[in-house]
């Protein structure tokens, strides 16, 4: 879990820089991320202000690796982002593929780095999540037995 902390923490101190780039250096990540596409202040600010969140995602996750909804939050922003570039590459056609594989490259490396270094963790964070849905749904039978 050590080095899943480590990596945590690298990925945040370097999502910092492209916090930097919303902010301040629009035009650096045009060429570095959004290329094939036209981008304003607002779009960079916007892309800042998710970047910090996941940036600080990253560092609570990595100080805190033993907190399942934090862990799952942070596990979940990693499939979030890449999910959004994918679909921007393949979709809107924003980005090109150099850009995409970059993106991939620290997504890939850190979805991986979460499977395997905390495979029973995410056994665990299931069983919650799989236990929430069966409260529900038996809830849910339970509410529809009763109303009916």
């Amino acid at each position: 879990m050590r080095a899943l902390g480590l990596w945590l923490m690298l990925v945040g101190s370097l999502r910092v820089a492209s916090v930097w780039f919303g902010f301040f250096d629009i035009w650096a990540l045009r060429l570095a991320v959004f290329s094939q596409t036209q981008m304003t202040d607002v779009h960079g600010r916007t892309f800042g202000i998710w970047t910090l969140l996941t940036c600080t995602l990253c560092f609570l996750c990595a100080f805190n690796l033993e907190n399942k909804p934090l862990y799952l939050a942070t596990f979940l922003s990693f499939i979030y982002a890449f999910g959004h570039f994918l679909t921007e590459y393949l979709i809107y056609h924003t980005m090109a593929a150099s850009n995409l594989i970059t993106v991939g490259i620290f997504a890939g490396t850190s979805l991986s780095s979460f499977h395997h270094i905390s495979y029973q963790f995410c056994v665990e964070i299931y069983k919650s999540i799989s236990n929430t849905f069966y409260l529900f749904f038996s809830f849910h039978e339970m509410i529809k037995f009763c109303v009916s």
